[in-house]
């Protein structure tokens, strides 16, 4: 369907510019009888029809075929383009507008931009369960968002397990001290075996080292035990509510530190190439141009969003202020170096989509149709990896109008340059 649309487009383009340089040919000066004059100091052979160079005459006039005036081809010209170009006098070519330039080497610093989505750092999110079943007595972390630090209760819980560990600890406290003041021999060491087999049994459920301590001290259990945090960071996630029964399958909270966050920008399916792992990004905040943050690209996702043609790129951020909050847009800019390069005006490359093309202009005014491989995208301009070299001259404006005159002349040689390569 693409293919079929470029065709139809391009025809028309070609039968808008023939339409031109008939008009010019018929209803220009020509077409009142007043003939180019001679070029000065230059020796006209003979004259020719451009829409038919087969037909040739001594004397100006028009071409008994198609009407239109004839063009001088002076000595030391072809009178024909070689197959695929065209050839234009230095007056058409002013007549057309046709600008002609040179290729550049120039020295570029890319800078690749996409839209971000801040997200916090999935290493840096901790998930708490329960180590045992009961039911929540109380909540201590009660919404979500609220700030916790590392070791401050979450949740109290009533569990009967934890009920027999601290029964079993207490009870190996009272037999160690028994066997200590026993006279045989080995008992003692047995009595210390059982009451550290009984602490570790605690501390496996999680328990506090300090509601431990104060077990042994006071020799009372505690009915319920607090779940404490494991880490600093805000709650993302809540599913702890009193009376709540749990297991160790349960989730109470998801905690996330956001003291550094990613960045997941959308990079466009164009600028993948120019995209490398360590290079260095300025992430700025969508309301507040200004303020920019120092990022880095720590990962290239491996597959591309077949909806939006775009490549998540992940980049991490420190957030020190929490400045940067999840689920927050965000301009990103990431510096893909540069380097030296051929490059010409964006204008003066032809895609035909099967091939990208330049004009090269030589000397006796042939205008060659070449095709050459493009690369970075900068400024306005293309960067050309093969098929030119700086010291060659390119139609830099009025390309359309080369290509459709080169495409005129070679349908009337019976050639095509849309034709593969070989």
């Amino acid at each position: 369907m693409k293919t079929k649309l470029f065709v139809i487009v391009l025809a028309a383009l070609a039968v808008a510019a023939l339409a031109w340089y008939g008009y010019g040919r018929w209803y220009g000066p020509a077409a009142h009888g007043k003939h180019a004059e001679p070029a000065p100091g230059k020796k006209i052979l003979y004259y020719h029809c451009p829409m038919h160079p087969e037909y040739k005459s001594d004397k100006p006039g028009s071409c008994p075929v198609c009407g239109m005036h004839l063009e001088p081809v002076y000595a030391g010209e072809k009178s024909d383009a070689p197959v695929g170009g065209a050839m234009i006098s230095p007056e058409q070519q002013q007549r057309y507008g046709i600008v002609v330039g040179q290729p550049t080497l120039e020295t570029v610093a890319l800078t690749v931009r996409a839209l971000g989505v801040v997200q916090p750092d999935e290493t840096r999110i901790v998930r708490v369960h329960p180590r045992v079943e009961g039911w929540i007595e109380e909540v201590h972390a009660d919404f979500t968002g609220r700030y916790v630090r590392r070791g401050e209760p979450l949740v109290s819980v009533y569990s009967p397990e934890l009920l027999a560990s601290q029964q079993e600890y207490l009870l190996a406290l009272r037999a160690r001290s028994v066997l200590n003041t026993s006279t045989v021999p080995g008992q003692r060491g047995g009595g210390e075996s059982l009451a550290l087999a009984a602490r570790r049994r605690l501390e496996l459920w999680d328990l506090p080292p300090e509601a431990i301590e104060e077990i042994a001290r006071t020799g009372q259990i505690r009915r319920t035990v607090p779940v404490l945090s494991p880490a600093d960071g805000y709650v993302m996630a809540r599913n702890a509510y009193p009376r709540q029964r749990i297991t160790p399958e349960t989730e109470l909270y998801a905690l996330a530190d956001l003291s550094r966050v990613w960045v997941m920008a959308d990079v466009f399916e164009s600028d993948i190439r120019s995209i490398r792992l360590g290079q260095s990004a300025a992430v700025q905040l969508a309301y507040a141009a200004s303020r920019s943050f120092a990022a880095k690209v720590q990962y290239i996702q491996p597959a591309l969003d077949p909806a939006t043609r775009t490549l998540k790129v992940r980049l991490e951020v420190e957030n020190p202020r929490m400045e940067l909050k999840p689920d927050m847009y965000v301009n990103v800019e990431i510096r893909a170096g540069g380097g030296r390069g051929l490059f010409v005006p964006s204008d003066a490359v032809l895609d035909t989509g099967l091939a990208k093309r330049v004009f090269v202009v030589h000397e006796d005014g042939h205008f060659e149709p070449r095709e050459v491989e493009t690369g970075r995208e900068w400024n306005g301009k293309v960067e050309i990896l093969r098929g030119l070299t700086p010291q060659e001259r390119i139609v830099t404006s009025g390309v359309f109008l080369v290509d459709s005159e080169s495409r005129l002349r070679a349908a009337g040689a019976g050639h095509s340059h849309d034709q593969p390569a070989h």
